[in-house]
């Protein structure tokens, strides 16, 4: 029978096309299962199924190897820029100079002059989750843009990649602001794309100076770290949302309420947050061990394990060997650096966690650098986002110009009660 698949279900049976990846899992086109033989699968979590073929990243979790568009993420991080990133993952190749250099002015001339978002954050009250008012932000732009936001025209979606590109990291670096305390700035239009986020975020005025390349440097490496990491939660919720007709605008809207759960991009916060916890309980790295492996005991040990990954993370890699140098070089020491990185060696140690392969994760040490950036710990997953943002862009495009796409409609199998008489109950 060679590769061929197929499914014996009684005297009937069901071949199974395969579907042959570049790199990867085989898949099984099961699209005939129910139409032939009557039944559907059941996979909680979708660990075992694909939607749809995909050629954005590519995350291979045995042996922890992350690629954007074929090049492995060593290739790019701190070699090129964010933007030139989004555009690999947006138009398949790395841009020329004449591109990028297009693609930054087009991006810039959306980026200024916004003074809707001024009064659009006026309406939010002070304590309102920074996620939660990026979402509306964004929904809030179909409104202002409606001549292209339910179109799909190639033109039209493009201009839309563009503004989402420059509104969302002007609204974020505003909600970053009211966090700080600080009044609103008008974005630089002369500043490269990180570093006018980096500026209207955190500067303390418009004449304040330009920000220092090497903090520019960090965050960009970061944006880049979390850019695209295949078809997980909120790159899923886009797709699905798009998958309806929803415009780009809608779509995007729902992968930002997809990460902000603290099971996907809110996970940095809660690792520094566990550190502290330990940190107030004297540091004493055994006793949180001995927690977290006690099914009892509420804590839990953050950072470590993915859903994918049965290997190193190679975002924490990269972020690991990066922290320590970019603490003291901006001489911003953080006490609970030295504590994750014991930590880590202890766990790593521990049979118990070494048995499970629970290994850090990009959530683990980004927070680090996050913080000694300037920025608030209510503000990460928000810098999350935006550094999602492309790959989030790109999966859309990819489901949109899908022509065997449909509609996210699955199966049910209902396990609740059988028919029902109201008499019979009276």
């Amino acid at each position: 029978m060679g590769d061929d698949a197929r499914i014996l279900l009684g005297d009937r049976e069901l071949e199974l096309p395969l579907i042959e990846p570049t790199r990867g899992d085989r898949g099984l086109d099961i699209s005939r299962l129910r139409s032939e033989l009557g039944v559907i699968t059941v996979d909680r979590g979708f660990a075992n199924s694909s939607e749809n073929p995909s050629a954005v990243s590519y995350v291979d979790g045995e042996n922890g190897t992350l690629s954007y568009r074929g090049y492995p993420i060593e290739e790019l991080a701190g070699r090129v820029s964010f933007l030139e990133a989004a555009w690999l993952l947006l138009y398949e190749n790395l841009p020329s100079r004449p591109e990028i250099d297009r693609f930054e002015e087009e991006i810039g001339r959306y980026a200024i002059d916004r003074p809707y978002m001024d009064d659009f954050l006026d309406t939010f009250p002070a304590t309102s989750d920074p996620m939660a008012t990026l979402a509306a932000g964004v929904l809030a732009l179909a409104g202002l843009h409606p001549e292209f936001s339910q179109s799909s025209r190639p033109e039209a979606v493009e201009e839309a990649v563009r503004i989402l590109l420059a509104d969302i990291p002007t609204l974020a670096a505003l909600i970053n602001r009211r966090l700080l305390g600080l009044g609103p700035i008008r974005a630089r239009e002369d500043l490269p794309y990180t570093s006018r986020f980096f500026h209207t975020a955190l500067a303390g005025s418009d004449s304040s100076p330009l920000p220092d390349p090497e903090e520019v440097a960090v965050l960009d490496l970061l944006q880049i770290l979390h850019i695209d990491h295949g078809q997980n939660c909120s790159s899923s919720a886009v797709r699905l949302v798009g998958s309806g007709g929803a415009s780009i605008f809608s779509s995007i809207a729902a992968g930002i309420s997809a990460l902000s759960g603290p099971l996907h991009g809110g996970a940095n916060r809660a690792v520094l947050g566990m550190l502290e916890e330990i940190q107030s309980e004297g540091g004493d790295i055994e006793k949180a061990l001995h927690r977290a492996k006690d099914r009892s005991d509420p804590f839990r040990l953050m950072g470590f394990g993915h859903r994918v990954y049965r290997n190193f993370d190679p975002r924490a890699r990269i972020i690991k060997a990066t922290a320590g140098e970019v603490l003291s070089r901006l001489g911003k020491d953080d006490p609970l650096l030295q504590l994750a990185k014991d930590l880590e060696s202890a766990a790593l140690a521990d049979e118990y966690f070494a048995k499970r392969r629970l290994y850090p994760n990009v959530d683990f040490y980004s927070g680090f650098l996050y913080r000694a950036l300037g920025f608030p710990t209510e503000m990460f997953t928000v810098l999350f986002a935006i550094g999602r943002l492309p790959g989030w862009l790109s999966h859309w495009r990819e489901m949109a110009s899908d022509p065997k796409g449909r509609i996210f409609r699955p199966r049910q199998v209902y396990v609740g009660r059988t028919e029902r008489k109201l008499s019979e109950d009276l």
